[in-house]
């Protein structure tokens, strides 16, 4: 083999021998034997790059699909690019600003005059489609820092100005070509335009420049795109679902809870109805908890600053609290409750006989969140959280990891969810050393491996203080969220200097875990409510049965009834409207009531009643002792809905 031969190898394929300098493209035409299966990228010494790229040296070739993850993520790249194209030629003027992939699609914010309108997103559906028609290849070039500064200053494009003066001197930049249109990019995308087939604009927004109010406010078209028709019509038919099953609608239709600006944005008011779903909620923490050996404890909602000093809050999360002065002294509104857990270890002497210990709170909790990022009870300013902490010896970490990951299990299996889960690692912004992140990461592998439990790698994305397994739960419709978190600490328990005396006579440190199980109470309760699209399985439900009467005459029957059903611990209401009993079997109905109890003459006459199951329809003619046993029984199973 000659100096200028490398020798290059397909993940799954042949290799052969290539002139240094040849492109992937030309590769894979010479060794992938089957067309069909033709990638849109390529992994070149792990980096994903252009097929464009040109191999420099002997090394294997990973194709990328457009099916795989990383393939789609290339995709709506390219797609984002493909709209910025379209918007800047029906928008003479308009500059851009950043254009990036995320979860389920992308988005690209742009500075012009005037919001755009819908007609105009169907005018820039048009466009693209005619662009994409056009096949322009997607080609890669670079030049220096410099070089581009000037370059894009002459197009008056600022925000890619800002960007690139935020690299360092000496810095290559890399640019990509579409026809007319080039912008900056990292890359890898496509190869041309004509493989953005399957693609739809989906909604408008206001942003702020990189997030901040103090900047620009720009206008952020979101997007999706798929590499396969039916793809996109089964994530529009989601999206479709997923309206309809909006907590926020439905919270107004169900009565449960209102979003008042006089109180202030992201504050919750509870109505009656969603109080009793929060107290189903939290006394079912309560007893689960209590089950699994856990301590209750409460902690003030002030601290001194001196303590979001010692915990870090102060230097990495200062600005997501809130603080007042009292008596000449600052003090922080808490934004976690760990650190009035560890005042309360700290306040005797441990022992090792002691450990586990296990501190649980439903603690409320403040965070300074922008007004662009609130949304209903998902993304709050005032919450509950679900939350324990776990000292524990070094020896018993696994264990109790392994607990904590059961009890997940449990919890989500009478919800009816599917979970997949996540280690996010150290974040840049953190706190503690190299040897404490690298026990604590290597903890949370050993116990999911223990357990024999998939997981992926979140990179840079663990709590300042420590790595943590993320449980991305699975909804009705297939949305994941996050919600369940494992946080493994060596960090804190150093600060606050917590000890405990050992089989040696010695003091020691302990571990502590930071755990939540439902995370969030309020966001917790909003993915609930979509998930059972309001239809609350009985042992939830606001209302667990309505009583109908025909006519007043059935009422003094019905009122005994209900007597009966609150006697039993049947959440029971009395519609003693008058109404027709067509129309209150109606509004049952779209209150989504598990059941309806029909009284009429021959129920009177017989000291029965009349059943109808939200869920199965008409159940007949019932006695009152076999219904009250049957429904009870299905709450204390917490049977579910779905």
């Amino acid at each position: 083999m000659s100096a200028k031969t490398v020798k290059i190898l397909l993940n799954d394929g042949p290799g052969g021998n290539f002139e240094m300098g040849t492109e992937i493209s030309e590769v894979l035409d010479t060794l992938a034997s089957d067309p069909r299966r033709r990638p849109i990228a390529a992994r070149w010494k792990g980096q994903a790059v252009d097929l464009s790229y040109r191999v420099d040296e002997s090394a294997q070739v990973e194709m990328i699909h457009l099916s795989s993850p990383e393939g789609l993520e290339i995709l709506r790249h390219s797609a984002a690019h493909l709209m910025a194209q379209a918007v800047q030629e029906l928008f003479p003027g308009t500059r851009i600003a950043i254009g990036p992939t995320i979860e389920n699609g992308f988005y690209y914010d742009f500075d012009t005059p005037q919001p755009f309108t819908p007609e105009d997103l169907n005018a820039i559906t048009t466009r693209m489609r005619e662009i994409a028609g056009q096949n322009h290849p997607i080609v890669r070039r670079e030049m220096d820092r410099e070089e581009a500064l000037a370059y894009f200053r002459s197009r008056g494009e600022s925000f890619k100005v800002e960007l690139i003066e935020e690299m360092p001197e000496g810095s290559t930049v890399s640019l990509y070509r579409q026809g007319s249109f080039e912008d900056l990019c990292r890359g890898p995308h496509l190869p041309n335009t004509s493989l953005v087939r399957h693609f739809k604009l989906l909604s408008v927004a206001g942003a702020y420049w990189r997030g901040n109010e103090k900047n620009p406010m720009l206008q952020r078209i979101y997007g999706t795109a798929f590499g396969a028709k039916d793809e996109l019509k089964a994530y529009l038919r989601m999206l479709e679902e997923a309206k309809k099953r909006d907590h926020r609608k439905l919270g107004r239709e169900l009565d449960l809870f209102e979003l008042n600006e006089t109180a202030g944005g992201g504050l919750i008011l509870y109505h009656p109805k969603g109080t009793l779903l929060r107290w189903m909620l939290e006394d079912f923490e309560k007893a689960e908890h209590l089950k699994r050996g856990y301590l209750p404890v409460i902690g003030p909602q002030i601290l001194k600053s001196d303590i979001w000093r010692l915990s870090g809050h102060y230097e990495y999360y200062k600005e997501n609290m809130y603080f007042t002065e009292i008596e000449g002294h600052e003090y922080g509104l808490k934004p976690m409750n760990c650190p009035a857990h560890m005042l309360i270890y700290r306040s005797k002497t441990r022992s090792y006989r002691d450990l586990p210990l296990r501190y649980f709170e439903l603690g409320t909790v403040h965070r300074h969140e922008k007004s662009g990022v609130l949304h209903g009870l998902l993304r709050v300013r005032g919450f509950t959280q679900d939350d324990a902490h776990i000292f524990c010896l070094p020896e018993q970490l696994t264990d109790e990891i392994i607990d904590v990951i059961d009890f997940v299990q449990d919890v989500m299996t009478i919800f009816g969810f599917e979970y997949e889960l996540e280690i996010s690692t150290r974040p840049d912004k953190s706190i503690g050393s190299d040897e404490d992140w690298e026990r604590a990461t290597r903890a949370l592998m050993d116990a999911l491996s223990a357990h024999k439990l998939p997981y992926m790698i979140n990179e840079g994305d663990g709590a300042f203080y420590g790595p943590k397994i993320d449980v991305k739960i699975k909804d009705a419709i297939g949305r994941s969220w996050q919600c369940a978190t494992i946080q493994c600490d060596f960090t804190l328990p150093e600060r606050f200097d917590l000890k405990y005396v050992g089989a040696d006579g010695e003091e020691h440190r302990p571990v502590m875990l930071h755990r939540v199980i439902l995370g969030s109470v309020e966001r917790f309760m909003a993915v609930l409510i979509e998930h059972y699209a309001g239809r609350f399985p009985v042992w939830l439900a606001p209302t667990q049965v309505v009583l109908i009467n025909i006519a007043d005459r059935h009422l003094e029957y019905a009122g005994r009834l209900k007597e009966r059903f609150d006697a039993a611990g049947i959440r029971c209401e009395l519609d003693a409207r008058n109404e027709k009993m067509g129309y209150k079997i109606r509004e049952a109905q779209v209150q989504k009531i598990p059941y309806m109890v029909i009284v009429g003459d021959k129920e009177v006459a017989s000291e029965t009643l009349s059943l109808r199951s939200r869920d199965r329809g008409d159940l007949g003619t019932r006695q009152l002792e076999q219904t009250l046993a049957e429904i009870r029984a299905e709450i204390d199973e917490k049977r579910s809905a779905l």
